[in-house]
């Protein structure tokens, strides 16, 4: 079987063809950030024009470096939320049009189980796994027990870890992408220098909160004053980077109490979203999984931030299930992947 998968849910434009046993026969990514980089942050209707503009011929040079037709495809996917609206929109359309003229079946993808079936498809890992989702959009651990089966055990309850990087960045003038620009300037940084929170670290259950250690970002820069020199950004970028870390290790272990205590045979752990490319959260979660005697698996970091080849390999998984969808499906702005869990006070679709 082979699918083609169209991604546009927020500043990539992407599509990819990929076989049912795991081979990516081509995955274009068109990236937007030079024309959001002014803003520091990705604006809605600019990449909403840049989708319309680019999708057509990203999948053109997606099925030519495939090598194939498409009347050699058993299906395509896009992805059907959660996103930026009018980014989705341009995908999912693109894709129902080449459902409908190619007559092949049309799958919509939850953008986030693109994210956590990844390692299926370059590791081969079976389920159960423990998952740490982390991106510019979401923060959440969760355990994946199957194909559309996600049991939520936290969520950030306000900012993703991905959106605090960024802002972050921002703050101190680093540049966007934010996560990239923090770790390149955390490199030559004293990490303890600035005592930065630790947010809900200590307290019961798995939540994230980052909101506060944004805020403490901004006060030590206050603090400064007008002369910031380059190694108080490089010192204040390593000491941010080393909090939230901390933040999110705190909670994946409250996590691996429940994973393991449900599922005592079980191997892996696992780490994707755009924000599982940092190389001090992963080496920190590999330790930590050493001492749990788990495996921990990353997918390769062209494969962590948004690409057309998860959203065609989570289709490949629902089509070998027969779940295909109509041409009338609807884009969602918010979709969970653990619908039955609780509400988080004030995360809305990050949750």
């Amino acid at each position: 079987m082979i699918v083609l998968g169209l991604e546009s849910s927020c500043d990539e434009t992407a599509a990819a063809v990929v076989t049912a046993d795991g081979r990516i026969l081509s995955n274009v990514v068109l990236s937007q950030i030079e024309e959001h980089a002014p803003f520091g942050g990705v604006v809605p209707e600019i990449a909403a024009r840049a989708h319309v503009t680019q999708m057509d011929q990203i999948v053109d040079r997606a099925m030519k470096e495939a090598g194939i037709g498409f009347d050699e495809l058993d299906g395509v996917a896009a992805t059907a939320g959660p996103g930026l609206i009018g980014g989705v929109l341009v995908g999912l359309m693109t894709a129902k049009s080449i459902a409908a003229v190619a007559d092949i079946p049309l799958v919509g993808v939850n953008h986030l189980e693109g994210h956590a079936l990844t390692v299926r498809m370059t590791d081969g890992i079976a389920f159960p796994y423990l998952l740490l989702l982390v991106s510019g959009g979401h923060s959440q651990i969760l355990v994946v027990e199957g194909v559309g089966k996600y049991r939520r055990l936290g969520t950030t309850i306000d900012d993703a870890v991905g959106e605090a990087f960024d802002k972050t960045a921002k703050m101190m003038g680093l540049g966007f992408p934010g996560g990239p620009a923090v770790e390149k300037a955390a490199a030559s940084g004293d990490g303890t220098r600035f005592k930065l929170p630790r947010p809900m670290k200590g307290k019961p259950g798995c939540d994230f909160s980052f909101s506060g250690l944004k805020t403490a970002v901004r006060q030590a820069l206050a603090d400064l004053g007008d002369d910031v020199t380059d190694q108080d950004k490089a010192d204040l970028a390593a000491s941010f980077q080393v909090a939230a870390v901390d933040a999110l290790l705190s909670r994946v272990k409250q996590a691996l109490k429940i994973y393991k205590a449900d599922y005592p045979d079980a191997k892996n752990m696992v780490i994707a979203g755009g924000v599982a490319a940092n190389k001090h959260l992963r080496a920190e979660l590999d330790i930590m999984m050493q001492k749990h005697k788990l495996e921990l698996v990353v997918p390769p970091p062209a494969l962590c931030t948004d690409n057309g080849a998860m959203i065609a390999w989570a289709g490949m998984e629902r089509l070998k299930r027969n779940e295909t969808d109509t041409l009338d499906l609807a884009a969602k702005a918010r979709w969970p992947l653990d619908p039955d869990a609780e509400p988080a006070p004030f995360a809305g679709y990050k949750a």
